[in-house]
């Protein structure tokens, strides 16, 4: 696809079919690694010898990286220009890395090394799928924008559907899906090793089929799209309260050290204090550097950003959630085994597979041929609180279901709210915010997905081991409550 057109226009050239493919193709990729991540690592947690109070902690490696890495790589890829493009050489750095940490990670000798090589995957899959959201954006028109979010929506559940089903089809093809010792199944190390390749080759695909616009053609749409929204120029605020900020996280830090409460909480009050201290050193006047533009940024998010953001907060807190536990939830309540050596542990966890597979099977369809024609007949704000509704009902479901089968009807629900989740508010969001900075403003929008995600593994871990010992099942519900606050939150974004 040729991003180079007239240099004179101020729209930028409507895509056809294959346009919008190239520009979306290479999340095909990216998503087979979050699959994979997500539907594996819990099971190679507990295979290496982890117990499941602490799955959580070992989690945090994953939201943490996205937290520092997605606005730094937005700020700086708005501000990228060589002869390789503004976005493109972020997706292919990140993704030679990627595949790298996904062919290491099944080969770990243990949870230390496992621990660091999901931070490495993450770390590379943020680099390469933040600029990917800003994309989008860059190479769509607005009235394109739903679409080009929705197709790319489609390719994130077609990847996740090969990446969560892997290890089942392997095992159907005779692989072992028990390990003989320690360490993981050879369905799982092999299914790695294929969604590195894939990932690598998608990703390339979108480098070498897509050229983007040059910098003065982009400045020229930026302002028409600003112009067209009614949108002021790109401006930094000047945070204050700082100071307050570093005083909670402090307090926490005592609390915690005080009562002795579970380590992980350390981390949810280091966070608090260096974000104050973070909005200090900006109010100093120190505003000539990557930290005073992240800072400044956020701080003068619009506000249609801001309540979008309390969105995400519950959305995501739901999911990552999902992601931690559906794996022992399955097993011991559907499969009848707690214990990740034996069999019917390791066929709950393959069947887990299957079910990822199926909400991101749903996504895929649901987001261009469902909520796309729905969004225009009641609006995106409307058909997203809609979508998240009935992903509330599927998380509550797993109280109530004991056939793993009948699962399958839980994930239907929870894939057309997946489906929503990864579709309407980038959509919203990129037709509001001032262009020049939209690759910041996805990157810090992406903060409201990560930082729910380090206070599930602060605290859903502890909750559980006070509340809920041994009986993961009553996270779903957790789940359940958190998507409804999201689905209500979504009302409010006019």
């Amino acid at each position: 696809m040729d991003g180079q057109n007239d240099s004179t226009q101020v729209t930028r050239p409507r895509q056809g079919f294959a346009g919008l493919w190239n520009i979306s193709f290479g999340f095909f990729g990216i998503q087979i690694g979050f699959a994979l991540q997500n539907a594996n690592m819990s099971r190679i947690f507990q295979s290496l010898g982890e117990s499941l109070d602490d799955l959580a902690l070992l989690w945090i490696a994953a939201p943490l990286t996205g937290l520092l890495v997605q606005p730094i790589i937005g700020h700086y890829s708005d501000r990228t220009w060589c002869r390789f493009g503004r976005r493109r050489p972020y997706f292919f750095v990140g993704a030679l890395f990627a595949a790298a940490a996904l062919i290491g990670m099944p080969n770990a000798p243990g949870l230390l090394a496992a621990a660091m090589m999901l931070w490495i995957l993450d770390a590379s899959l943020n680099i390469s799928m933040e600029p990917f959201r800003a994309f989008v954006g860059d190479m769509l028109d607005k009235d394109q924008h739903m679409a080009g979010y929705a197709l790319q929506t489609a390719f994130i559940g077609a990847g996740a559907v090969i990446g969560s089903a892997t290890p089942w089809m392997l095992d159907r093809m005779g692989v072992a899906n028990v390990a003989v010792g320690p360490g993981v199944p050879d369905t799982v190390r092999i299914s790695f090793y294929i969604g590195g390749a894939a990932l690598f080759l998608a990703v390339l695909w979108t480098v070498l089929t897509t050229r983007e616009y040059a910098p003065d053609q982009m400045a020229r749409f930026a302002r028409a799209d600003d112009d067209a929204a009614g949108l002021a120029p790109a401006t930094r605020a000047m945070p204050a309260g700082g100071a307050g900020w570093i005083a909670i996280g402090i307090a926490i830090l005592a609390i915690v050290w005080t009562w002795s409460l579970e380590k992980e909480l350390y981390l949810l009050g280091a966070l608090l204090a260096a974000f104050g201290a973070a909005r200090w050193l900006h109010g100093q006047g120190r505003n000539d550097n990557l930290l005073s533009h992240v800072v400044g940024d956020f701080a003068a998010m619009p506000p249609l950003m801001k309540k979008l953001a309390l969105v995400q907060f519950f959305t995501w807190s739901a999911l990552f959630i999902m992601w931690i536990y559906t794996t022992p939830v399955v097993a011991q309540y559907m499969f009848g085994s707690a214990d990740p050596a034996s069999p019917a542990y390791n066929a709950g966890a393959n069947w887990v597979g299957i079910l990822f597979a199926t909400y991101n099977g749903v996504a895929a369809l649901a987001a261009p041929f469902l909520l796309q024609p729905l969004a225009r007949r009641i609006g995106q704000a409307n058909t997203h609180a809609i979508a998240l509704m009935l992903g509330a009902l599927g998380f509550l479901s797993f109280l109530f279901l004991r056939d793993a089968q009948l699962l399958l009807l839980s994930e239907v629900a929870i894939g057309i709210a997946w489906a929503s989740t990864l579709a309407m508010p980038y959509a919203m969001l990129a037709s509001s915010v001032p262009q020049a900075k939209l690759g910041i403003y996805m990157g810090l929008f992406n903060a409201f997905v990560v930082i729910p995600q380090l206070l599930v593994a602060t605290v859903m871990g502890t909750i559980m081991r006070h509340f809920f010992p041994n009986e993961p099942i009553w996270t779903m519900a957790f789940a359940a409550g958190v998507m409804l606050l999201a689905s209500v939150s979504t009302l409010r974004c006019r």
